[in-house]
């Protein structure tokens, strides 16, 4: 009976250390881990031949310092890491040009309340920082943006939108807000725009190398996945279908010159109306879309996780430095109807 007790509380023993080995390994933070040594492709170019710029700025970078990632794309565009580019030069550069930046930025219904105060605080400390800047905050409710001290060169203008029940409707119908923004206000004193996610915060230099015609963000948390793990939209009635693509690019930055980010947000909304009248949602909204824009009008400069990052991912070692970061999600209290 002894015997047979010990033998019990072994197997007992036994069973739990599986258990708690299967959780460790197998849980959502375990395979983002081990997804990071998952390795990148790399750079196409060999080490004599220089890429194919569009802006003269970009000649400067150093695609091979970094080894460890993928730092420019099959079509010859740059993928902006820490350690590839001197900040000072660019900032040099883009003030000779007299480059001027503006941002737009949605806070409607209670992501204002939760949200905007963090992220022009932080936008005015880290986002190019050498450069003027005009925010634009879109928003349901004017009269409650935080009052925020500007530095010079700095200004932010406010822009009513309307509110929709869905925070499906207010994330497509962005778009369109972007789009008649860029050519009724914003064309005439920017050269960029960089359209952002409000639920996020600046850490870190977030400067004008990223500056580019058409700028697209690689998603952190797809960027180490195989393409057959990427979030295209599968669905064959939406306009955002895709069976391939190149990368999968986070929605919650982009930007490049006013005029293709004119164009981008245009055709976005354009693709996501031909859908309603279909009846049809893309899985991933605004985001599907603009992948598939991407897809089709490759961008001229890509921006590597460091732009957008995610601590819940958990350790990468490609990943030196943060600048911009997930705030913590309240989707169960923020993305209720609102009446």
């Amino acid at each position: 009976m002894r015997l047979m007790y010990k033998a019990k509380c072994v197997l007992t023993v036994a069973f739990c250390a599986f258990v708690l080995l299967f959780i460790a390994y197998f849980t959502p933070m375990s395979v983002r881990y081990l997804e990071g040594f998952l390795p990148m492709s790399r750079c196409p170019q060999a080490p004599a031949e220089k890429l194919k710029l569009g802006n003269s700025i970009d000649a400067s970078l150093d695609l091979w310092s970094r080894g460890d990632v993928q730092t420019c794309t099959d079509w010859g565009a740059p993928v902006i890491w820490d350690g590839m580019f001197d900040p000072d030069h660019y900032d040099q550069e883009h003030r000779k040009n007299h480059s001027s930046v503006s941002l737009t930025v949605f806070a409607v219904g209670r992501y204002l309340d939760a949200y905007l105060k963090a992220f022009l605080l932080s936008a005015e400390r880290h986002f190019m920082e050498a450069l003027p800047v005009t925010y634009y905050v879109f928003t349901d409710v004017p009269e409650r943006v935080p009052d925020i001290h500007l530095g010079p060169g700095r200004s932010l203008k406010i822009v009513r939108v309307q509110r929709h029940s869905r925070w499906q409707d207010i994330s497509m119908m962005r778009m369109r807000a972007i789009a008649d923004a860029i050519e009724s206000r914003i064309r005439h004193h920017s050269h960029y725009v960089f359209c952002f996610d409000v639920d996020q915060v600046f850490v870190g230099r977030f400067g004008s190398e990223a500056l580019g015609d058409s700028v697209a963000l690689l998603h952190a948390y797809y960027y180490h996945r195989p393409q057959s793990l990427y979030a295209y939209e599968r669905n064959p009635r939406s306009r955002a279908y895709m069976e391939t693509g190149d990368f999968y690019y986070h929605a919650a930055v982009f930007g490049g010159s006013w005029r293709t980010v004119k164009n981008m947000t245009e055709t976005c909304y354009q693709t996501i109306m031909k859908d309603k009248e279909n009846q049809v949602e893309a899985l991933w909204h605004d985001e599907s879309h603009l992948n598939k824009y991407l897809w089709i009008h490759k961008p001229s400069k890509v921006l590597s996780p460091e732009y957008c990052w995610d601590r819940n991912i958990g350790y990468r070692g490609d990943i030196h430095v943060v600048r911009l970061l997930w705030s913590e999600k309240k989707y169960g209290t923020l993305r209720v109807t609102e009446t």
